[in-house]
């Protein structure tokens, strides 16, 4: 222990040695404690015979329990403290107890006095999420603005055909101001005062607050589905790119043997599951920070391509008009579901912030939520001219199947450059292949707590590497064998949408509980009700068209 984590009674705490290398404590008097609150030797005997408060799992089981606020490689500095009584002969006679959190109970205060033994759970270090705890707001910004651009953003224009202008830019600024309120409720709820706890997992701050058996069914379904759901649409993109970047740089007069659409996608799938053998959440920052740049380079190239070429000829800004008032009502639904599935990764949030050190006087929440505001500033800067210079220049005419993408190729494949598209298409894939990573982390968490909770230790390296493998092919099999998924995007995106705009309002009422009629009391109601009513709406909405429209089935056939 260092000099300056030393410290007398007199001032603040004890420095004392722990019995063992993970669990290091810190013994804590506060100045001011000893006029109110003397503690004798019977307290303090009492007190030692007070049951353990148990720590919960990895995978946060149980209401109310103790957890561990971090693994032994969280921080740098210890995070437990004791309170020693007064007394010599108590402190002497009080062995290993009353420990609770430093990182947010303020000295002496009732939650401190209250908390018994909470409990260092070693199976966090063995996790990729939190295994490494030495993250910042730097790689807070990178993860979340990698896992928030998305392809999804680039079907954007399309909902302003139904909306128009007016309703199209009133519907994205709400639902990117709402979005961004929910983010803020997820990092401020990440920890808990009352339960001295660190939520790590979006699952398990849910699981902890309305208990297994909701959590199995409103909540395992979307979470996981964000993660696995996205890996197979991003090698669909993905080998589709690589397909078309290779045909544009090899150009009309190549000679060389084109592969199939199957075999890019197993090209782009080998890729991803390379680079997935990096270990943990903390050690992808670098490949986040490269999707994040490679999501913005794409977006920006798309726009500038499509306002510089200027208006095409004959475009209409008219809002589109269906035969019968019942195929409008759910073209409009359809164009919100656009735009609130633009905003997704909200499910990654709390995995993001548990990669960070925590303490008393820099709680994680702080460096987190900067991070967050770069970010969501730089989402803002693709997404908003995205929409409405896309919308500019293509109004009706722009392709709704793939958005963006199509359309630049479409309309501007032969007067510009070919450097610039095959510029798009690579920039594409990286971001594909960067974005595989931190959404497929999830899954590699919950396949690995899985042996360690069984085992009880760490997943060999030759396991993990199999596992991860094993995912990332599930994936492409999935990606091969139902290629027409994409179809039902919008019934599975109505399903997954109170991720983002429903269950952070109704964790924030269930843990912090304001005062009824409060404003937070009325807002996060407000909110959680209006989502709960769309998410039910676009789900009648997705199954709606998928009946209207049909689908065209072809199993193993991708094209």
């Amino acid at each position: 222990m260092s000099a300056s984590d030393e410290f007398t009674v007199e001032d603040i705490s004890t420095t004392i040695d722990a019995p063992s290398d993970d669990q290091i404590f810190r013994v804590d008097e506060d100045q001011g404690e000893h006029h109110d609150h003397h503690v004798d030797g019977h307290d303090s005997a009492v007190a030692a015979q007070a049951p353990p408060m148990q720590s919960s799992s990895s995978e946060g089981q149980g209401q109310g329990e103790g957890s561990a606020f971090s693994s032994p490689s969280m921080s740098k500095k210890p995070l437990l403290l004791s309170i020693v009584p007064s007394n010599v002969a108590a402190r002497r006679a009080t062995p290993w107890m009353s420990r609770t959190p430093n990182f947010l109970t303020p000295l002496g205060s009732p939650i401190r006095r209250a908390i018994r033994l909470t409990k260092l759970d070693p199976q966090d270090a063995w996790l990729p999420i939190t295994e490494s705890r030495n993250g910042n707001a730097y790689y807070a910004a990178f993860h979340t603005l990698c896992s928030g651009i998305g392809m999804q953003a680039l079907v954007l224009p399309v909902s302003f055909t139904v909306l128009g202008w007016t309703w199209g830019t009133i519907c994205l600024t709400v639902a990117f101001i709402w979005q961004l309120y929910t983010l803020w409720l997820l990092v401020m709820l990440h920890e808990s005062t009352e339960t001295g706890m660190r939520y790590s997992r979006y699952l398990q701050l849910f699981r902890a607050t309305f208990g297994d058996k909701m959590a199995k069914i409103f909540a395992i379904f979307p979470i996981y589905y964000l993660s696995g759901g996205t890996c197979v649409a991003l090698i669909i993109v993905g080998g589709s790119s690589m397909k078309l970047f290779f045909e544009i740089v090899c150009g009309h007069e190549c000679t060389a043997k084109p592969l199939t659409t199957v075999e890019w996608y197993l090209v782009f799938t080998s890729a991803a599951v390379l680079l997935s053998q990096l270990p943990n959440l903390n050690s992808i920052a670098g490949v986040s920070l490269i999707g994040a740049i490679t999501a913005i380079g794409y977006c920006t190239i798309m726009w500038l391509v499509a306002v510089t070429e200027g208006r095409l000829d004959g475009v209409s800004y008219d809002p589109k008009r269906e035969n019968s008032n019942t195929a409008m009502i759910f073209s409009v639904l359809n164009s919100l579901g656009i735009i609130a599935f633009a905003f997704k990764g909200h499910n990654l949030i709390l995995e993001i912030q548990a990669t960070m050190p925590s303490s008393e006087k820099k709680p994680s929440h702080v460096p987190m939520w900067r991070g967050v505001k770069v970010a969501y500033l730089m989402v803002a800067m693709c997404l908003f001219p995205l929409a409405i210079g896309g919308y500019w220049a293509y109004g009706h005419m722009i392709p709704p199947n793939g958005g963006m993408l199509t359309a630049i190729y479409q309309y501007h494949g032969r007067d510009t450059s070919q450097w610039v598209l095959s510029l798009t298409s690579l920039f594409v894939v990286i971001n594909a292949v960067s974005s595989f990573q931190i959404f497929g982390m999830p899954m590699f968490d919950d396949m690995e707590s899985k042996y360690i909770k069984r085992m009880n230790k760490p997943c060999p390296w030759w396991l993990r590497s199999i596992s991860r493998a094993m995912f990332g092919y599930g994936c492409f099999f999935v990606a091969v064998a139902i290629p027409f998924l994409g179809s039902f995007a919008g019934l599975i995106g109505g399903i997954s949408i109170p991720i983002t705009f429903v269950y952070p309002s109704l964790l924030w009422l269930k843990i912090k509980k304001p005062k009824k009629y409060s404003i937070m009391w009325c807002l996060n109601w407000g909110l959680g009700l209006l989502g709960t009513a769309l998410c039910i709406i676009l789900i009648a909405a997705g199954v709606y068209v998928v009946i209207d429209t049909g689908i065209q089935v072809s199993f193993f056939k991708p094209q």
